[in-house]
């Protein structure tokens, strides 16, 4: 299954640091926020990503260029210009960095991917939260009721649109005006690729009309998750996600370094 993430927003509650890098580099402990996202993947060996690019995304493709060279032993013949990695190579992951456009919105972007989804059932996220979701589950999840989407509900944590459900069911999406203990959508989807005949063009929020139009006909439903969610919206977010990082108390984990 290939996963395609979303990171092409410019992030404008992170002004000071997303004048220089886009929102999915900015860093939580030694990497970026999206290196932690496609291990989430990664440890339900999902290893074939598709980025949405916008805002600064050379500078993405620039991160997986270098990403092998920096994370292992190199040597360089600087009289032939040879390089020669040494050792196993520190991911097995294969990247398609796709530009869909400076100004297109979420939907417009899964939209722009459709080729390079193909006709397979496909995971999709945002490149900027973070939890210890069992991605195997929510993928046995979506294949068991048939329907054309997935979405992964949370406990709701600020300013998020709650979810209408009748059991696992989605029937509408609420914007604002959330109440303690309301189903938010967790920004972790499972979908097949008849979601996209739903998303009208680049204008088109994902967030919107395709949900809320999926949960009308009857083809959205709700993954419940219990555990850690973690958006990274604010600086103040960003910091308690490194403070949970560097005490070694980082909830969203799940997978075992080599």
């Amino acid at each position: 299954m290939k996963a395609v993430i979303l990171t092409g927003g410019r992030g404008t509650r992170f002004a000071e640091e997303t004048d220089h890098l886009p929102k999915p580099l900015i860093r939580v402990g030694e990497e970026p926020v999206i290196w932690h996202v496609m291990k989430i993947y990664a440890e339900a060996g999902i290893n074939e990503f598709i980025m949405c690019l916008g805002y600064k995304g050379y500078l993405l493709k620039q991160y997986f260029i270098d990403y092998q060279i920096m994370h292992a032993n190199l040597t360089v013949d600087m009289s032939t210009d040879e390089r020669s990695i040494h050792g196993s190579l520190p991911e097995d992951w294969k990247v398609s960095l796709v530009d869909t456009g400076i100004n297109t919105n979420t939907g417009g972007r899964l939209k722009r991917v459709k080729d390079w989804v193909g006709d397979e059932t496909f995971s999709a996220t945002y490149g900027d939260s973070l939890l210890d979701i069992d991605v195997r589950a929510v993928i046995e999840f979506h294949r068991s009721h048939g329907k054309l989407a997935t979405v992964t509900r949370v406990k709701q944590r600020g300013m998020f649109g709650s979810l209408e459900l009748d059991g696992d069911r989605v029937t509408d999406l609420r914007e604002k005006a959330l109440q303690d203990g309301d189903w938010i959508n967790g920004g972790f989807f499972v979908l097949e690729p008849g979601v996209l005949d739903y998303i009208d063009g680049d204008e088109t929020a994902w967030e919107q009309a395709p949900l809320r139009n999926l949960a009308r006909d009857g083809q959205l439903m709700a993954y419940r998750h219990d555990g850690f969610w973690h958006p990274m919206d604010t600086i103040q977010e960003k910091r308690r996600l490194e403070e949970m990082w560097t005490s070694g108390e980082a909830p969203w984990k799940i997978w075992h370094d080599d």
